[in-house]
């Protein structure tokens, strides 16, 4: 069972030392991995037609890759997960790329999470088409796990024309782990298709179960098992004890889920410290790194 952390960067603040102390802290604290949330642009809730979005513009997300960097270079065990990176309004051949490039840096430390998120302005911004996010994000799948694998690749399909060109250096693993997020009937069924692992955004095995049935079928369909995949979950600091903490960890473990994520936004902290003891809180009281 490996336990990490959720880069709190909406209520982090931008100073590197901060950063630096706070992923250094997380490994030497015996968390396994670093997750961190996504965003390219945020709206202005003033903006034509409003904006009912949980982030606006004033809402601080770093790059993901460039923080991992970062946070590869400063550390030598923890692993790093995008929670998600949001695929579809990205370039598939420059997200292969940027990920490939990660996972050599921090020695293949490195899962992809990827969703088609739920920001239609972002996608307007970057030039992508929202409505065909889905079917896109099936495509740029496969098209990245052969740029993981293959040094040179030919594709001309709906959205990608490469021809026998290909990415150097290539990763550390090949392929990437890829692992997705989302809830719609459609990603489970991507998630058994395609999927290395799913990262549900239920509190609770419980809450998941009719979800976790319908993954049931849909890996059948495909000959595989939820053994096959892993699962991530996410713990919510400020909505438990450490005894619900570790009640809610055997559910999803007996659930199948061997990652777990623990998350500290939303406890009202507005420094970096107030994270930092909210973490050791949680080893001291739960354990980590078992």
């Amino acid at each position: 069972m490996q336990i990490g952390v959720v880069f709190p960067q909406t209520e982090f603040g931008n100073d590197p030392l901060a950063m630096r102390d706070y992923v250094q802290m997380v490994e030497g604290l015996g968390y396994s991995h670093v997750l961190a949330y996504d965003h390219v642009l945020g709206a202005n809730p003033e903006r034509p037609g409003g904006w009912s979005g949980p982030y606006t513009y004033q809402t601080p997300f770093h790059e993901p890759f460039v923080l991992f960097g970062f946070m590869a270079a400063l550390t030598t065990r923890i692993s790093f997960i995008t929670g998600i990176l949001i695929l579809p309004q990205r370039q598939t051949a420059l997200v292969a790329k940027q990920a490939a490039s990660l996972d050599v840096v921090a020695g293949g430390r490195f899962r992809l999470g990827i969703g088609v998120g739920w920001n239609a302005v972002e996608y307007e911004a970057l030039g992508e088409d929202f409505a065909t996010r889905g079917r896109r994000s099936e495509a740029q799948i496969g098209l990245m796990r052969r740029l993981w694998t293959e040094p040179l690749v030919t594709v001309h399909d709906e959205w990608h024309d490469i021809s026998d060109a290909g990415i150097n250096p290539l990763p550390v693993q090949r392929p990437i782990p890829i692992w997705l997020g989302g809830h719609a009937d459609a990603v489970l069924a991507r998630v058994a298709r395609l999927g290395d692992g799913w990262l549900p955004n239920y509190r609770t095995a419980a809450e998941a179960a009719p979800a976790l049935a319908a993954l049931d079928s849909y890996l059948a369909q495909q000959g595989r098992t939820r053994g096959d995949i892993g699962l991530e979950p996410r713990l919510h600091y400020k909505e438990g004890t450490p005894a619900s903490w570790r009640e809610t960890i055997d559910g999803w473990h007996a659930a199948g889920a061997d990652y777990f994520s623990l998350n500290t936004m939303g406890c009202g902290f507005t420094t970096p410290a107030q994270h930092m003891q909210a973490l050791e809180h949680f080893a001291a009281t739960v354990g980590v790194g078992m």
